[in-house]
């Protein structure tokens, strides 16, 4: 064997050894029914039109969809409090699937536990695996907040955990007056911004109606402060610092509704923290006498800012604003919300992304590109890309919905940019990939999960969308405001330059224009 102890092999190395190569051939001849060249024709015919309309029609199979769960939002919302723990009442596989996608994406342990639910807690239900559950959670990690939410297994069988929770604190596995919210998050319906909202809105409702009967339900006294919420954001350790910044260049008096930004970027000190960071209890009992709340994902807080608004706030939705127009209505809504005058310092920020997109718009203008990721993500990369002079052609939402579509159309149809563009709802990454064999583009938007769009089809991929997995740290700079928008535009012209490159490499054949001064 080509691998031993004495010689150890990355598995990039391992798997091209002579003895691999005979296994994945043997296993080839063993499980392929198909010749290699009845398997090249019917590749070849899944990029034409004629598929592409085949493949648009289907109604019943969803093929790599651009989206997770209700679960993973809801572990998302409770690791943004300040030393919650997130319980997920279901089985103990779901649980690990949330704590690695974050871990892998942050590379930050992600702490959530499980009730572990298995078949006869399927059948007969699993109030006592919660009542276990909650007092060896208080018991083993010490939290001062546990969070709950619930995986299909719990939903489909109908269990209630507000009853749940009330027995196991009768029974005397949490203290009365310990804080247990909680949200229904059926992983079969909706997606991972579904369940962040539930969440959240299931925390905020804890504290502001009365803690379950616990407490008095808060009475709002209107005050001059703003809530911040972010949304469920793949780049939340670089973006909510960046808010933070911000806000303070303009003084402005804020609160951050659930706040995840430090417990995904703690330090290597030889101190390991369960919690760090996030939004308090008083905080969030504060958060209701605030005179606005700016979301700045509509589609990820829309349970929640109908909640709040409820309470007599005014409620700004805004969908993932990015660049130059993004950050100039974020800003002159906060403005306009607190009486502080836009800072000179940002001033200057606006003013060095403006002058870096004109150094730099000539190598963009006019190219073609594809998007894919959550809606309100897609509608503030959109924008920027139409203000770059870029043409969005396809940008795709797995779980955008119809009005989603419209806005984007909207967007598309108001710019010259966005002539023959279009948005699709509710499609995932293989009508993407019929999309750019049909209707080709220059680069393609998204997660890691598309460097299989980029091998198949041979388009460029630019990593901007949660999941990163192949990559390490873009999570820690910000794609808010100006210094983000400005990030964004070194990401995509890194990528322009990198294929512009690979283009013109071939001494005497094509390297006519590689250049050293781009």
């Amino acid at each position: 064997m080509s691998h031993t102890d004495e010689k150890i092999l990355d598995h990039e190395t391992l798997f091209r050894q002579p003895e691999y190569i005979s296994l994945f051939e043997k296993k080839k001849a063993f499980e392929y029914g198909h010749s290699d060249e009845t398997v090249s024709n019917i590749s070849e015919w899944t990029k034409t039109c004629e598929y592409q309309e085949k493949n648009f029609a289907r109604e019943a199979l969803t093929i790599n969809p651009a989206k997770a769960c209700q679960p993973l939002g809801a572990v998302f919302a409770a690791v943004g409090f300040e030393k919650t723990l997130p319980f997920v009442h279901g089985s103990q596989g779901c649980v690990a699937y949330y704590r690695s996608h974050f871990t892998r994406h942050f590379k930050e342990p992600t702490s959530a536990v499980s009730s572990s639910m298995t078949e006869d807690a399927a059948v007969f239900g699993g109030m006592n695996n919660m009542i276990d559950g909650l007092a060896n959670a208080v018991n083993l990690y010490k939290p001062e907040m546990i969070a709950v939410s619930t995986t299909c297994m719990a939903e489909v069988i109908g269990d209630d955990l507000d009853s749940f929770i009330k027995n196991a604190k009768e029974g005397g596995s949490v203290p009365k007056d310990f804080d247990v919210p909680f949200a229904h998050t059926p992983a079969f319906v909706g997606s991972h911004i579904t369940g962040y909202d539930n969440a959240l809105k299931g925390i905020l409702s804890h504290f502001w109606d009365g803690k379950a009967g616990v407490a008095k339900p808060l009475v709002r006294t209107p005050n001059e402060s703003i809530n911040f919420i972010g949304g469920f954001d793949g780049f939340v350790v670089g973006n909510m610092p960046e808010i933070r910044r911000m806000f303070k260049s303009m003084d402005v008096n804020y609160t951050m509704l659930c706040d995840p930004s430090d417990a995904w970027n703690t330090p290597t000190d030889g101190e390991f923290r369960m919690f760090d960071g996030g939004t308090t209890k008083a905080e969030v009992e504060h958060a209701i006498n605030a005179k606005a709340t700016i979301a700045f994902q509509e589609y990820s807080t829309e349970k929640t800012a109908k909640y709040i608004a409820e309470k007599g706030q005014e409620v700004v939705s805004l969908n993932h604003p990015m660049g130059v127009g993004g950050t100039d209505k974020f800003l002159m809504e906060v403005s306009r919300l607190t009486g502080k005058p836009i800072s000179a310092e940002l001033e200057k920020e606006r003013g060095r992304l403006v002058d870096a997109i004109a150094d730099s718009q000539a190598y963009l203008h006019g190219k073609r590109f594809a998007l894919y990721g959550d809606p309100d993500m897609m509608l503030g990369l959109t924008a920027f890309l139409l203000e770059l002079g870029c043409e969005p052609a396809h940008v795709l939402s797995t779980n955008g919905d119809q009005e989603w579509a419209a806005k984007v159309q909207a967007l598309l149809d108001a710019s010259p940019f966005g002539k023959g563009c279009k948005a699709y709802a509710k499609r995932d990454l293989w009508h993407m990939r019929s999309l750019l064999f049909t209707e080709p583009v220059d680069f393609l938007i998204g997660n890691s999960f598309g460097k299989y769009l980029e091998r198949d089809c041979k388009v460029p991929l630019i990593r901007l969308v949660f999941p990163i997995t192949d990559r390490h740290h873009h999570h820690r700079f910000p794609i808010w405001g100006y210094a983000g928008g400005l990030r964004v535009l070194v990401s995509i012209l890194d990528e322009y330059f990198e294929a512009l490159d690979a283009n013109t490499n071939d001494t005497g054949k094509n390297d006519y224009s590689f250049d050293l001064v781009r």
